[in-house]
């Protein structure tokens, strides 16, 4: 009997990409289960993404992860989107359904899911998102998506804040407003969620955190980071400090790797595993 050597192609397309950890805990799943997958780093310059589409669709990979600065240049590109997608202006996942590229974002799926396994309901709950880039966009849309009661984003360009509650509160119906990130500014009253979603903090800046009133951190509040490396940032750990109960990074990136994982393989993901060969890779153990 003749052995089929044929292996499922994913991947990531990216400018940098070389240091992006996605891989590793992908290929560690894939061999937990036996699938015979693969996933490619390849560095994608700007003005290659349209040959490396077309080359996805010759090879006939199972899919696609995008980073910079990709992840909105890619849509003109693709066949559909999700609802999320679509409303989010980005992707970040492309699954390949017979020769169909349908555009996803994870990023919020990934954190909403963090949410879930933390006890942490979204549903009819106050977020205040600390930035305006891609990770708050995806995270405030999915928030609205589930049912929040309210989305407020705090940004130091107040033009993009407003942009962005502008958007959520009219394509999502979910009451939003935009207000400027201040030195020292104060936790909303009434915050039931408050989420990191800028770079600060993320390694070699792990001495840094966003400049904000930590005593207006309340017990009450869940506080959330969307950087992981280092996980235990001092931004959780000052609100930690406060009360309040934290969640931090790691969870919302072995979460969207596992929703990447089951869009393209239609397995569930070993998320334990996927979680320790990330803390592996950072040197958390």
């Amino acid at each position: 009997m003749s052995k089929n050597y044929r292996a499922e192609l994913v991947g990531v397309f990216g400018d940098p990409v070389d240091e992006n950890p996605t891989g590793v805990m992908e290929e560690a799943a894939f061999e937990a289960l036996g699938l015979p997958f693969r996933y490619l780093t390849i560095r994608v310059r700007r003005e290659e993404l349209p040959g490396a589409i077309a080359g996805l669709r010759a090879f006939n990979m199972r899919g696609i992860n995008l980073t910079i600065p990709h992840k909105i240049a890619v849509i003109p590109h693709l066949d559909e989107l999700t609802e999320a997608a679509e409303i989010i202006g980005a992707v970040n996942t492309v699954i390949n359904e017979g020769g169909r590229l349908i555009g996803e974002n994870t990023d919020g799926k990934g954190m909403l899911e963090s949410f879930a396994e933390n006890g942490c309901e979204v549903k009819n709950k106050h977020l205040v998102i600390l930035g305006a880039g891609g990770a708050a966009r995806a995270i405030a849309v999915e928030a609205a998506l589930a049912g929040a009661g309210q989305v407020t984003i705090l940004n130091r360009t107040l033009k993009k804040a407003r942009e962005l509650s502008e958007m959520i509160a009219n394509r999502t119906g979910v009451p939003s407003e935009g207000l400027p990130l201040l030195p020292e500014v104060r936790v909303p009253e009434g915050t039931d969620v408050l989420v990191n979603a800028t770079s600060i903090g993320l390694y070699p800046d792990t001495g840094s955190r966003p400049d904000i009133d930590y005593d207006s951190i309340t017990p009450g509040m869940v506080v959330t980071d969307v950087v992981f490396n280092d996980p235990n940032t001092r931004f959780l750990q000052a609100a930690e400090k406060r009360g309040a109960r934290t969640i931090n990074g790691l969870g919302m990136l072995v979460n969207q790797g596992a929703v990447n994982f089951k869009l393209w393989t239609g397995k569930d993901a070993p998320k334990a595993l996927m979680e320790r060969t990330l803390r592996g890779e950072f040197g958390l153990d």
